[in-house]
């Protein structure tokens, strides 16, 4: 993915070998320990590789704030060591400032996944119960999703159900 066109990136894939090899090598002790290790190297490489095209992506689309720059990192991914120095090294490098909450606010995709749910909810928008979960929903998706379908805020639906 190093250097590819776009910001996009998936360790699916990846993740996957893992596993097989260490299953299929029945991997134990220092040799699990360095395929760890080398696949975790393998995620700060790249994922910074695809943060610099991201951040490169932002100032030609939207130049530079008067606030200056910022990047955001929060879930798991910000509460590993290797990822959040390497954020640093770039977000530094590049003139962006960095954001990350302390590691134990970073750790729960299921609290990020609630509040997420509250935002939504908070700003008018509800889905009905029979709505497909999805693993993965890019960003721009949702905004597109939105204007085709002509989803608009259910404020007073909203207004109701958390006044109860």
């Amino acid at each position: 993915m190093i250097g590819r066109e776009g910001a996009d990136f998936s360790f699916s894939g990846l993740k996957t070998a893992i596993r097989l090899i260490a299953k299929r090598e029945n991997l134990a002790g220092q040799a699990r320990a360095d395929l760890a290790a080398g696949f975790q190297a393998a995620v700060v490489e790249v994922m910074l590789d695809r943060v610099r095209a991201a951040m490169d992506r932002f100032r030609t689309e939207f130049g530079t704030p008067n606030g200056g720059l910022n990047l955001v990192a929060a879930g798991g991914v910000a509460a590993n060591h290797a990822i959040r120095e390497g954020l640093e090294g770039l977000a530094a490098a590049e003139n962006y400032a960095l954001s990350v909450p302390p590691p134990a606010l970073c750790t729960d995709n299921a609290a990020m996944v609630a509040w997420a749910g509250l935002e939504r909810l908070a700003s008018g928008f509800i889905d009905s119960l029979d709505a497909a979960p999805r693993a993965r929903w890019p960003l721009q998706d949702l905004g597109d999703l939105l204007t085709a379908s002509g989803t608009q805020p259910q404020k007073q639906a909203t207004e109701s159900r958390t006044s109860r």
